[in-house]
């Protein structure tokens, strides 16, 4: 079992292997780790690791709410987290690589970074300025079947596109072609259509890569026959993960 401890960033979203993460960083907890991670050399890999929230804030609290108006905001690393912030993250996620780390004149941070290797979060280390996990990396296995089922995947995904762009009433543009090597197929689709977040970590936490084209093939086909009754879609682009607030 290869063991890693690394940084803790939690986000509204799933991070996939091989997918871009586009991050504006402003709350102090994720300044102090993005300076941290500068204090890496350039030549190597500046990383953290991603998990998705499933029960709690991207955002801490910066003002008194409701129901109790003069109540102190959270601060510290595992601020809108609970008293155990491991019980708030699911526990499989993604480690990013930080190509880019650009701070502003007013300290906040623009990231670029890409996901590489899945992760499955043993603990959480809340003693410091921002969240560190230990981690378990997860290695990608095959499956039975994988290469067909991605070429399933792949005609599905291709349907999927056309019907939301005819429920969104313009050209489908792709921009490039879709690659074919089943584990990149099963992570670009996961992370393309547009799903909420339990099902898109479904597809992360999937045992292998067939299991994952296998459900993605049921979720695409449900999805356009779902398209194909509804009269118009909101706007979300395909090809782009969503930037963070944070």
């Amino acid at each position: 079992m290869t063991t890693v401890r690394l940084p803790l960033f939690p986000l509204n979203t799933v991070l996939f292997p091989g997918l871009v993460l586009p991050l504006n960083v402003f709350e102090e907890r994720y300044r102090a780790m993005m300076r941290e991670l500068l204090k890496t050399g350039e030549d190597e890999p500046r990383r953290f690791a991603v998990v998705a929230i499933r029960d709690g804030r991207e955002v801490a609290p910066t003002a008194p709410g409701l129901p109790d108006q003069t109540a102190r905001p959270e601060r510290g690393p595992a601020a809108g987290f609970g008293s155990d912030p491991i019980q708030a993250f699911h526990r499989v996620g993604c480690i990013a690589d930080a190509a880019t780390i650009r701070e502003r004149e007013d300290g906040s941070f623009e990231v670029l970074a890409t996901g590489t290797t899945r992760v499955r979060l043993l603990s959480v280390d809340a003693s410091g300025p921002f969240l560190v996990a230990e981690l378990e990396e997860i290695p990608e296995d095959a499956g039975d079947g994988a290469g067909a089922l991605a070429e399933g995947v792949l005609r599905a995904f291709r349907n999927y596109q056309k019907r939301l762009a005819g429920a969104r009433e313009r050209s489908l543009t792709t921009g490039a072609d879709l690659p074919d090597e089943p584990s990149v197929v099963s992570y670009l689709v996961a992370a393309a259509a547009v799903l909420d977040v339990p099902a898109k970590q479904r597809l992360l936490q999937a045992p292998d890569t067939a299991t994952r084209l296998a459900e993605e093939l049921k979720l695409l086909r449900s999805e356009a026959a779902v398209i194909r009754h509804l009269p118009s879609l909101p706007a979300v682009d395909l090809t782009r993960a969503p930037t963070s607030p944070n």
